[in-house]
């Protein structure tokens, strides 16, 4: 898979961008219009905008192209996520990888309160996430409110008007985009893992990877929000059997993982400490992974 992707620079490119936003895309060229002019519109800091297009025979490679502030890499075939935050990677100037999915509405100042964080915090071992507002919501490290489930009932400007005035606490548990991680950091784990191709449970093993790599900030900030119509690709792509290979590679399921060591959507109250992991929890994923070689 790797050998067939392009790579394609920017011909207009800021002077110093603090993130590299990385969108990977999969023929959903009217979604990415949207998220890339909400970018545009809503962004306070400086930024470059690195996509992956996956097959795009929907016209989404001729009107990248168009826009020449934007740098991409190209397959003809669907590689996946996994292959596509790699590849754009190296397209990347920026110190901060700045991971957005394609069917997102960044809201203002979204950036802004991101790097104030970074700043806040002094050194590069963290990862820290955005807040999504969906109109359902997948965790509890989301907002549920909607504003329309689809490009035809989106409503922006009631949107605009009222995402501010949801009442929610930054939390524990960093995991899915938007999200963002130190250069350095991205280098120590490796990137994303290719054998979770497409991508399903790629999220919560890129999160072990930093975990062992001694990460212990998985802060979600609540200021900076996203409208996330919700997994629009996801739908349609075949799906690997994340969850079993979450297990073959760590051990444990990732439920395990969210719960006892980066306690997903609990009010943040400071760096990580794992949790005591019950005896029944031990066994769980003991007959998990006894029971692997049966599994096709």
């Amino acid at each position: 898979m790797e050998e067939s992707i392009q790579f394609f620079p920017a011909s207009q490119v800021p002077a110093n961008p603090y993130f590299s936003i990385l969108i990977p895309s999969w023929n959903n060229l009217a979604y990415l219009q949207l998220c890339i002019a909400a970018i545009r519109k809503h962004s306070t800091t400086s930024f470059e905008i690195i996509l992956h297009l996956n097959e795009a025979n929907d016209g989404s490679k001729e009107w990248v192209e168009s826009q020449k502030d934007i740098a991409f890499s190209y397959s003809p075939i669907n590689v996946g996520v996994c292959y596509a935050m790699n590849a754009m990677v190296k397209l990347a100037r920026a110190d901060y990888f700045l991971y957005l999915n394609d069917d997102m509405y960044v809201l203002p100042h979204w950036d802004g309160f991101l790097k104030e964080e970074i700043e806040s915090i002094g050194h590069t071992e963290f990862f820290l996430s955005a807040t999504a507002i969906e109109p359902k919501a997948q965790s509890a490290c989301s907002i549920q409110a909607d504003f329309g489930r689809s490009l035809a009932t989106f409503e922006e400007a009631r949107l605009l008007e009222t995402y501010e005035s949801f009442p929610f606490a930054d939390w524990q548990g960093a995991t899915w985009p938007p999200n963002v991680v130190h250069r350095s950091l991205w280098d120590k784990v490796g990137g994303y893992s290719n054998e979770f191709t497409p991508g399903m449970y790629s999220d919560p093993d890129f999160s072990m990877k930093c975990w062992q790599a001694g990460v212990r900030l998985f802060k979600g900030i609540s200021r900076s929000r996203v409208y996330h119509f919700g997994s629009i690709s996801v739908k349609r792509v075949k799906q690997n059997k994340g969850y079993y290979q979450f297990i073959r590679k760590w051990g444990m399921t990732s439920s395990t993982l969210s719960k006892y060591y980066l306690r997903r959507g609990d009010t943040f109250d400071g760096p990580l400490v794992q949790r005591p992991i019950p005896l029944t929890v031990h066994l769980k994923n003991l007959y998990y992974r006894l029971s692997l070689p049966f599994r096709k």
